[in-house]
């Protein structure tokens, strides 16, 4: 009998342990991640089934593969184990049922046989108890309320009360309309988000880490505090591939902590700046912790518009991070790593250029126009082409053969695409790597680490699909119910007085509902109950889901629960509470990015900027962009208590009201946040020790 592996529950929600489980058990579950990462491969390429079959079949592998890991992780005898997998199974065939039934399911649409309403109430218990194993009691706890009030809230007190339906109603609607568990979130799991973990995933064993490491170090390695800014812009890059903040930490942050710390950084400052800047990566275009997709769907415009809305909050969040550390490192002395420590960052992008051409790829066929599905099958397959042609000319000893190879390639894809570039000829090719891979010296084991990488993208992929399947529940009771009406109507109420006071409602529900929540359903949550409540008081559409996006995010960084830092706590060796409130103190100026970008949409490239009238709209644009440089500057001279010296209580008391007035929207706030912070600064240069001093510092 193989020894069982002990995890803690808990700890799946920031991904399962390596491996796949013991003996061959984990084969098993290995064998069914390969079938899982194919079918979606299958779906993003040449996909012919129906959408609602796609859905179905994908939380049936979702439902496997959950029960089956977790009794491969936690069972301690065979038996369980074969429990797990069989309840599993039953999961999958759930899934299933959606393909093997689909004409008949839209035949008696709202007429359900029995069978349907057993299997319809089977796949809710089922994803309701994997989520609990998955990712704990805080979101299935929530979506169990929200089935409560499906089912009862006819008798509650107007105008909370609803007109009530009937069981059958409920299950139809939950378990097999495109409202429920087989909504927007799913489709869009079962869709972009596999596939960019997929391409994530082979970004990372192409070495895009070792990448974005050695060039964070050869930029700010020898700057002041230099190993904090290494973690702030290396998470930030790849943000940019991977748009997971836990999975950020635990890669990027192996590295970054202990290098942080060994340069004198406190353990938990250490953490925290490691957990804001990886959290960060999910508002960083193009994949946005597969966020992005959902919005885009959800508000029914191009993927490029929404990234494009983005790119300025994301870089002003992680200049606010760096200048956090930059400020952190000054009041207490840190220096930055010797030169011998530090890599070429020139040298290792002329190694290593390639590595950024799929992600190049993507983002330019993105702002194309082309689908995200199409984008990112064909920028898998370029990563796929580069990790492959990369082992075949390994082998060969001249440099002039290898630029022959690579020249020879193009050109043949290049004739295969004469009409365009179409996803037949290209898998064509990148079936011919792999076959020639297969007969040069070391190919097989590219092969099979491409082979694990399908596996392993299958496994993470399984949290946040859960949670996509999981908060149909909210998604159905509200369309069904309309209960989201009445929270709309109080933000309405509360903003027809003031829409700071709205936004500030808006702002402590999404940190509430993010409480032990993974960013992504509650995005979906607050999105849907607020956003269009924001989008009537005048806040323009995108602006309002990304508001509520946003602190969706700070809310893995908000102490009780903050993931992020429970994350970064065993590396750093410290206290997870110590590092949520030190992420909180880092991030401060992240908490007010959102505001900034509502009351100035220019920063989001929108129309509708008050400045916009007096300086048209890329003079809104360098406005807006400019007073939230100064205002989060000054926010970080607050949390930090640091500019050229350290400053007094009453100096941060008035940069807190110059970043204050920079941004509220009322008469001469901007002109008064401007001197006051151009007095705070020039106060704090005067005030500044000699360079004597400092150098010895």
């Amino acid at each position: 009998m193989e020894t069982p592996v002990k995890v803690e529950f808990d700890n799946f929600e920031h991904g399962f342990p390596e491996g796949f489980g013991p003996g061959r058990w984990g084969y098993l579950a290995y064998g069914i991640g390969l079938a899982f990462a194919v079918f979606q491969l299958y779906v993003a390429a040449f996909n012919y089934l129906p959408s609602q079959v796609v859905r179905g079949v994908h939380v049936g592998f979702l439902l496997l593969l959950t029960f089956g890991l977790i009794g491969n992780f936690t069972a301690k005898t065979d038996a369980g184990r074969i429990a797990g997998w069989a309840i599993g199974a039953v999961g999958f065939l759930c899934g299933l049922y959606q393909w093997i039934f689909y004409a008949d399911l839209i035949a008696r649409d709202g007429d359900p046989t029995r069978i349907d309403l057993v299997v319809g109430t089977l796949l809710a218990v089922l994803i309701f108890e994997g989520t609990r194993r998955l990712m704990g009691l805080a979101l299935p706890l929530m979506c169990g309320a929200c089935l409560l009030y499906w089912f009862f809230g006819q008798y509650l007190p107007a105008p909370l009360n609803h007109r009530g339906y009937d069981f059958d109603q409920i299950v139809t609607h939950l378990s097999f309309g495109t409202e429920g568990f087989y909504g927007v979130p799913i489709y869009v799991s079962a869709t972009y988000i596999f596939l960019f973990i997929l391409f994530g995933s082979f970004l990372e064993h192409a070495g895009m880490i070792q990448l974005f490491t050695d060039v964070s170090l050869g930029l700010f390695g020898r700057t002041r505090g230099g190993p904090a800014k290494v973690a702030v812009f290396a998470s930030g890059m790849m943000g940019t591939i991977s748009g997971s903040g836990v999975a950020n930490v635990v890669t990027v942050g192996q590295f970054t902590i202990p290098l942080m710390i060994r340069f004198g950084y406190r353990r938990a400052f250490a953490a925290g700046v490691e957990a804001t800047a990886s959290m960060g990566g999910q508002i960083m275009p193009p994949v946005m912790g597969a966020v992005a997709f959902i919005m885009a769907e959800t508000l029914g415009v191009d993927y490029s518009v929404i990234v494009k809305a983005a790119v300025i909050p994301a870089i002003l969040y992680f200049a606010s991070a760096f200048w956090m550390v930059h400020l952190e490192a000054g009041r207490h002395g840190l220096t930055g790593m010797k030169p011998s420590e530090i890599p070429s960052a020139w040298k290792a992008l002329i190694e290593r250029w390639y590595l950024v051409l799929p992600l190049a790829a993507l983002v330019y066929m993105l702002f194309e126009g082309f689908t995200p599905l199409y984008a990112g099958s064909m920028g898998l397959a370029l990563t796929v082409a580069l990790i492959l042609g990369t082992s075949i000319t390994m082998g060969f000893s001249n440099q002039v053969l290898r630029y022959v190879f690579w020249i020879g390639l193009a050109l043949v894809v290049g004739a295969l695409s004469r009409n365009g570039l179409q996803i037949v000829p290209v898998a064509a090719v990148v079936v011919a790597l792999v076959v020639v891979t297969g007969f040069v010296r070391g190919g097989m084991g590219t092969l099979h680490a491409c082979r694990d990488s399908l596996a392993e993208s299958a496994k993470s992929a399984l949290t946040v699909g859960m949670a996509c399947a999981i908060v149909g529940v909210i998604i159905g009771m509200m369309t069904q119910t309309g209960v989201g009406s009445i929270f709309g109507s109080w933000v309405i109420g509360l903003g027809k007085t003031s829409l700071f006071a709205a936004l500030i409602m808006t702002m402590l529900l999404s940190i509430l509902l993010g409480t032990g929540i993974p960013t992504i359903p509650t995005y979906i949550i607050t999105a849907a109950l607020a956003a269009p409540a924001l989008a009537k008081l005048g806040v323009p559409l995108i602006a309002s889901h990304m508001f509520a996006f946003y602190y969706g995010i700070m809310a893995d960084l908000s102490p009780p629960v903050a993931l992020a830092a429970l994350a970064a706590a065993p590396i750093a060796k410290e206290n997870p509470d110590k590092i949520g409130w030190e992420a909180m103190r880092i991030a401060l100026a992240g908490y007010v990015i959102p505001f900034l970008f509502v009351y100035s949409p220019a920063l989001m490239l929108q129309p509708g900027d008050p400045m916009e009238a007096q300086v048209g709209f890329l003079g809104a644009v360098a406005y807006a962009g400019v007073k939230a440089l100064a205002s989060i500057a000054l926010f970080g001279m607050v949390a930090i208590g640091f500019l050229f010296t350290r400053m007094t209580v009453i100096e941060r008391l008035l940069a807190f009201v110059a970043s204050v007035c920079l941004l509220g929207e009322f008469p001469y706030s901007d002109l008064l946040g401007f001197v006051l912070g151009l007095a705070i600064v020039a106060w704090q240069w005067r005030q500044r020790p000699p360079a004597a001093v400092v150098a010895s510092a």
